[in-house]
């Protein structure tokens, strides 16, 4: 299938998508309505006669979510073993020994929050194994202190990819590194230069560090927040929601009184451990040649996050069994019920592979948004912002900051080096703050699905309740990088937005309070 150029129509279908997903609260219907419009669209262009493009409409839209699918195996395969290996590990009664460990350990909710926020930071390697991670481990003992399934979500989405793009050695700064150096650049030595500009990663921490000490929470999330303290509801759906919230498995399984806080622990450091060696090994390190920052380079994440899952796997059976925590039929069945768990988050994510495969694939999207900015006569101080919104944009959209990354880093590399070659690093450290920004809020981002799943969240009140915060932190980086653009100055533009970020969160707080007749 060749790719077309439909301009301002290419825009349509994640259009459609978000917007039906926020207005009916169901996603995988809206998805769906998405994809269609986009394969009509290209169908129209493309084919003739009624017959002719209906046909066509349905041949695309399957044939571009098959090739997605197969595409993404491994990272279907390592969510459902990573299913598999949380069900397991709950059933053997570790997940339980931990929270009832930590319980005497962490006694309030800045303390579970802060925890959750800490081992998030911790779990640098991978967004996906983040934000399944975090939520197993720490769901329990967040539970305990009343912090809403809402909340819980937001504090995993908000530790993964803002953490996993200033990380050197990620595989978000894999990819980032490798598409900068295509464009000429170094690319290691210019993405740890794009770190202490990128505003919204760095907000974005300490956004969730002052919301963990302080409960500064407003919104929809302060709803949900006062609902699960009054009342003991972790699950609050808004009014007028369609969809009830969905319940959670690991309440009915069968779970072992023998368990112990290793039998969750080695697993989980397994996983990390594994994950490492597999990335490394993927990437070819251990043929030897090359650094391990070269390594992680040329890692590809899904193959090896499979292999470290399985690894983890095994780990657990010879961890479980032979001291009969769990017997060998007990384990299979957890095998398959961890499958079985993660069926909704796969589905999801292959429509969410999908919409963005015919907006990347079949309409141009990418290319029509860059040209956009490329033919802009934009004041050169404001680039920084301006690509900002249109990374943010484009993310959001498409659902994906990889895609982004992709797209507009070679575009903005080639734009500045012409008219702006001293506002280069800041530029691409603005294309990563908002290609963050806006798959952290986007309904089909893989990021936000895995988050609502690990914190056992309806998905679309993780997005109602999260869009807030995010837009908040965005306005403020905005402010930072119009800033920045002016005077190059890293202290005044990150200064000036966090104190701003500080002074925006007490007021919303207090206008949220009054709005919910809660008095200090």
């Amino acid at each position: 299938m060749e790719a077309i150029n439909v301009g301002i129509l290419s825009l349509l279908p994640p259009i459609i998508a978000i917007g039906l997903a926020l207005a009916t609260k169901e996603v995988i219907s809206s998805l769906i309505i998405g994809i269609v419009s986009g394969t009509f669209i290209y169908a129209i262009n493309t084919a003739d006669g009624f017959i002719g493009v209906t046909v066509k409409t349905a041949d695309v839209a399957m044939s571009l979510m098959a090739e997605k699918l197969a595409g993404n195996t491994a990272i279907v395969l390592f969510l459902a073993m990573l299913g598999a290996l949380v069900v397991v590990i709950t059933k053997a009664g570790g997940s339980r020994a931990y929270g009832n460990w930590a319980s005497t350990k962490i006694k309030s909710r800045v303390g579970a929050s802060l925890a959750t926020s800490a081992l998030g930071a911790l779990i640098f390697i991978d967004d996906y194994f983040n934000c399944l991670t975090v939520g197993t481990v720490m769901r329990p003992v967040t539970d305990k202190q009343r912090i809403s399934h809402a909340k819980l979500a937001y504090l995993i989405d908000a530790t993964a990819a803002p953490i996993c793009i200033i990380a050197p050695v990620s595989s978000w700064a894999a990819s980032v590194i490798s598409q900068m150096a295509d464009t000429g650049l170094n690319g290691m030595e210019a993405f740890i230069q794009s770190i202490p500009f990128n505003f919204y990663a760095l907000l974005t921490i300490v956004m969730i560090v002052v919301l963990s000490c302080t409960q500064l929470d407003f919104g929809p999330m302060e709803k949900f927040e006062v609902h699960a303290q009054e009342t003991g509801d972790l699950d609050f759906v808004q009014r007028g929601s369609s969809i009830s919230t969905p319940a959670d498995e690991m309440s009915q399984l069968r779970i072992s009184e023998k368990g112990r806080v290793f039998d969750l622990l080695i697993p989980i450091f397994a996983l990390i451990i594994f994950s490492i060696l597999s990335m490394l090994y993927v990437g070819g390190y251990f043929e030897g040649g090359m650094s391990i920052a070269d390594g992680f380079g040329n890692t590809d994440a899904g193959p090896a996050l499979a292999l470290s899952s399985f690894a983890s796997l095994i780990v657990a059976f010879l961890l479980f069994v032979p001291r009969r925590i769990l017997g060998f039929r007990e384990f299979m069945e957890g095998i398959g019920e961890g499958v079985k768990s993660m069926c909704g988050a796969i589905i999801i994510l292959t429509l969410a592979w999908t919409i963005s495969g015919v907006c990347r694939d079949l309409l141009s999207t990418g290319e029509y948004v860059g040209d956009v900015v490329a033919h802009s006569n934009m004041p050169t101080v404001l680039i920084p912002a301006i690509i900002f919104v249109v990374a943010a944009c484009l993310s959001f959209s498409m659902g994906t900051s990889w895609g982004t990354f992709g797209i507009l880093i070679p575009i903005i590399a080639e734009v500045c080096s012409r008219v702006a070659p001293e506002l280069t690093i800041i530029s691409l450290s603005a294309t990563l703050a908002g290609s963050v920004l806006g798959d952290h809020c986007s309904p089909i981002s893989d990021t936000t699905i895995l988050s609502s799943a690990g914190a056992s969240c309806n998905h679309i009140d993780h997005v109602s309740t999260q869009i807030p915060y995010v837009i908040l932190v965005g306005f403020c980086c905005l402010i930072g990088y119009i800033i920045a653009g002016i005077t190059k100055s890293l202290i005044l533009s990150l200064g000036t937005s966090l104190i701003i970020l500080i002074i925006l969160l007490v007021i919303l707080h207090r206008r949220s309070d009054k709005k919910l007749g809660i008095s200090k």
